[in-house]
């Protein structure tokens, strides 16, 4: 449990200060170019998100977010207790991670996001981003195809950058990291509950879809 623990740390404070990161580095070399920014920020995120899957996933399972944890428990795949561990690693984590984005570009080590994201578009947006993701990561795991998951969801994340209008959260912990950093990629207090709420939404409706779309039954004979 300990090196699972750590592992999830680490892996969520990394994705937090390239997804961070990436993003200030997006508004210094872009300044005037917003789509530019966002194709540079996302790009960074899927890449390097491929990346933290590959060394943390046979650890922990390179989680990095509440909302796979909660499914993940729900369907049997780990305990609640490791989900009573996770989470709050995977919140400190991210939020170690936005600090340590901030210093690497010189600014204040915390900065409160100052971008209000807080509408319908954005919270339905995090509805669609979440259980896409829920989809795509359950899908492979329970059909014996795990190993594709890092191109899998990296790929995925990236462009939901393109078609959500939040920009694809689609993670508790990275959300409430991403209030400490008054940047390219930081969302206002005001509005991190609603993008929780609607990723939580999310969660309930993917489960079902995941036991009526891929049984466990599935697994059980691809692999025999």
């Amino acid at each position: 449990m300990r090196r699972a623990l750590v592992a999830e740390f680490l892996g969520s404070l990394l994705l937090a200060a390239l997804v961070v990161g990436s993003g200030i580095a997006a508004q210094r070399l872009s300044p005037d170019d917003v789509g530019l920014q966002l194709l540079e920020n996302a790009a960074a995120t899927a890449v390097g998100l491929y990346a933290l899957i590959l060394v943390f996933s046979p650890v922990s399972g390179a989680h990095f977010n509440p909302i796979v944890s909660l499914v993940d428990a729900a369907l049997g795949g780990i305990t609640w207790r490791h989900f009573a561990l996770y989470v709050p690693t995977q919140v400190v984590g991210c939020v170690t991670g936005a600090i340590v984005a901030n210093v690497l570009f010189d600014s204040a080590p915390i900065s409160i996001s100052t971008t209000d994201r807080a509408t319908w578009p954005h919270g339905l947006s995090e509805v669609v981003a979440t259980l896409g993701l829920l989809l795509v990561i359950f899908s492979l795991a329970r059909t014996g195809r795990g190993e594709k998951a890092a191109a899998a969801v990296g790929a995925y994340i990236g462009a939901a950058y393109w078609f959500t209008s939040s920009t694809s959260f689609a993670n508790p912990a990275i959300t409430i990291g991403r209030v400490f950093s008054d940047s390219f990629a930081g969302v206002a207090p005001s509005a991190a509950p609603l993008y929780v709420l609607a990723q939580l939404a999310a969660a309930a409706l993917a489960l079902p879809l995941i036991r009526l779309l891929y049984p466990a039954v599935l697994h059980e004979e691809r692999t025999a």
